[in-house]
């Protein structure tokens, strides 16, 4: 099979969502206070500043370097993450629901430690199953979401082989994507998630290897927002894992 020529994951940009939930659990708080819906949390100031210094990023690559497509997540950070990131380049663009960030149901705006004081049994519910398949009620698994990553990808590889394409969404996709494309154990997924960082608007790509596979060609790089004097935050936030 057609390989894609390269393919990216951005994070979006820092959200107003980011900095609830970060001083949410800073001040030891149960609930994260968000007035909008999860898909409309919109960008900060200093999300919006982090697209640009992407948009900046894409504009210097060379014409052949640059992606001709780009499939965004439907939910506002994202969005508003890629108009402005996009902005210096032509690229052929769509809104994907299958890049949606992961579905947390009844956990939703919770904090750790909201989860564990008003939902103790799913705490431990948790903790059994593993942070891979266990599901919130009303929401997702990470397995759940490597399905629909799974059907999106096989999308783009049978109508964009040989191509450069670059995505907008959220950390856990970013995770979940390199369990895919590079086939990683459950274990070191769940390491890969404990001990790594994908902060705001931070790339991971891959690219061509061997036996028609993609292979890891950078992850979670934020040099493009030291450059152009962005401020780069951590993942903390409104993506994070709340248990």
């Amino acid at each position: 099979m057609d390989e894609l020529s390269w393919l990216a994951v951005v994070r979006h940009g820092e959200s107003t969502g980011n900095v609830a939930a970060s001083r949410a659990e800073q001040a030891g708080e149960e609930v994260i206070d968000i007035p909008e819906r999860d898909a409309d949390v919109p960008l900060s100031t200093t999300g919006q500043e982090q697209a640009e210094a992407v948009g900046a990023w894409l504009g210097e690559l060379p014409g052949d370097k640059r992606p001709a497509v780009a499939v965004i997540s439907p939910y506002r950070r994202a969005r508003e993450t890629a108009e402005r990131a996009l902005a210096p380049i032509e690229a052929r663009t769509w809104v994907d629901e299958r890049l949606r960030d992961r579905e947390l149901g009844v956990l939703d705006l919770l904090t750790g430690k909201g989860v564990r004081a008003r939902f103790p049994e799913e705490a431990e519910r948790r903790d059994r199953l593993g942070k891979f398949y266990y599901r919130p009620p009303g929401g997702e698994s990470w397995a759940d979401v490597t399905l629909r990553l799974r059907s999106l990808l096989g999308d783009l590889r049978r109508d964009h082989a040989g191509e450069r394409v670059i995505l907008f969404a959220h950390e856990a996709i970013v995770y979940l994507l390199r369990y895919l494309l590079e086939e990683i154990s459950e274990p070191d997924l769940v390491t890969l998630a404990r001990d790594g960082e994908v902060g705001n608007c931070s790339i991971t790509s891959w690219v061509p290897g061997e036996h028609d596979r993609l292979v890891l060609e950078d992850f979670a790089v934020i040099h493009h927002l030291h450059r152009q004097g962005a401020t780069p935050t951590s993942e903390e936030g409104v993506d994070a894992e709340p248990v």
